[in-house]
């Protein structure tokens, strides 16, 4: 039986997580975390019967643990809230599901307590790879990717041997807005944006995708999680979302995962890795398959991409202030305040104001986040 616990129950991955669970009789859920939805979090608890759970403001804790009396589990609020899901000792893997950089800490927290991370909260190593990877390997501990083309680059070295590889080809299905320019864009809604063509994701997600500065947070990702240089990354637009990503070696091979477009894949492939099993669901058919096709990403007109590839290129605290500026300004978007076309031009000026920090470390991490924030809320 192996037990687990989860960062951002209630979320799209968490949900998906826990869905596994239900599948697999050999999976235990210790510990839950969740923000403030509640009512779902009271359910999974009852369903799942964890030990231990969190929310993050401590009215919402007092609350939940009025309404589970008559259950045997104790409620904790607030970051140390998370820490204490983190580190939670029964645990042998720690689902990071939780979006935005608060996710460092508790990652820091689990891997310093032995625990092996499944990766989803892709900001932790956008803005704290450097500190992340060694810390993992120092303390003997697994970082297994949860997003669906980094477990499929994952999945690829299974396959070949890393020191030979030439390039990461890192797929992107172009979003909802694939082939238009900038001046077709200047008036979309947030409706708009938020339908993507083939994955079901969260909100601010959805945007990231659209923007294609989520595949540009991938990058910076995929830089820590495999040990290359962001020059050795080539995204590669595939509209059908059938190859998830592709490794190319030193001799000409390259190897790719494809499969249908569902998160539960490389979630239950981390949660048993290197075991694979039986997961329900469909499958790729290739007799009614028409095509794959592919295409460049157009740089211009989603310069959110271009601005992702310098941040990580340049490293040190410049990473943190286009993850930070750009979940700011979706949130402003999804809230109606700006437009969205004004999301790369607000990381834009972000970065150009920032004076980089070669080596950040989490306190200077954290308060170049707040800075970013003063920055953007002074100026628009």
């Amino acid at each position: 039986m192996k037990k687990i616990a989860i960062l951002g129950s209630t979320g799209s991955i968490g949900t998906q997580t826990l869905e596994i669970v239900r599948t697999n009789g050999d999976l235990e859920v210790v510990a839950l975390a969740a923000g403030n939805n509640i009512d779902l979090l009271e359910q999974q608890i009852r369903e799942f019967r964890p030990k231990l759970a969190a929310v993050w403001k401590e009215e919402r804790a007092a609350e939940l643990k009025s309404r589970l009396g008559d259950m045997n589990v104790r409620v904790v609020y607030g970051m140390d809230g998370l820490l204490e899901v983190a580190a939670v000792p029964e645990s042998e893997i720690l689902v990071t599901a939780i979006v935005g950089m608060i996710g460092i800490r508790p990652t820091i927290e689990a891997i310093r307590a032995g625990k092996d991370i499944a990766l989803a909260n892709k900001e932790t190593l956008v803005t704290a790879g450097h500190i992340i990877m060694p810390l993992a390997k120092e303390c003997g501990v697994s970082i297994l990717p949860v997003d669906s083309e980094h477990s499929a680059i994952f999945q690829s070295f299974q396959g070949g041997q890393r020191k030979a590889l030439h390039k990461i080809l890192l797929t992107a299905s172009g979003g909802p807005f694939r082939g238009k320019k900038r001046e077709e864009l200047e008036n979309i809604q947030v409706e708009d944006a938020l339908k993507h063509p083939n994955w079901e994701m969260g909100r601010k997600i959805t945007i990231d995708s659209s923007t294609m500065v989520n595949k540009g947070l991938e990058v910076i990702e995929a830089k820590w999680l495999f040990g290359v240089t962001v020059d050795q990354i080539q995204v590669v637009v595939q509209p059908q979302s059938i190859i998830h990503s592709m490794v190319e070696y030193e001799d000409g091979a390259v190897i790719a995962q494809l499969g249908t477009p569902d998160m539960k894949l490389p979630i239950q492939y981390a949660l048993y890795y290197p075991e694979r099993r039986y997961l329900p669901g469909d499958r790729l058919d290739f007799g009614t398959l028409s095509q794959i096709t592919f295409e460049k990403p157009d740089m211009e007109t989603f310069y959110g991409l271009k601005l992702a590839f310098e941040a990580g290129r340049r490293g040190g605290s410049l990473p943190t202030v286009l993850n930070a500026a750009n979940e700011f300004a979706v949130a402003m978007f999804l809230d109606r305040k700006i437009k969205y076309l004004q999301i790369p031009e607000i990381i834009q000026a972000c970065m150009e104001a920032h004076k980089n920090i070669p080596d950040p470390t989490v306190e200077e991490i954290l308060k170049t986040e707040q800075e970013t924030y003063e920055f953007i809320k002074n100026r628009w």
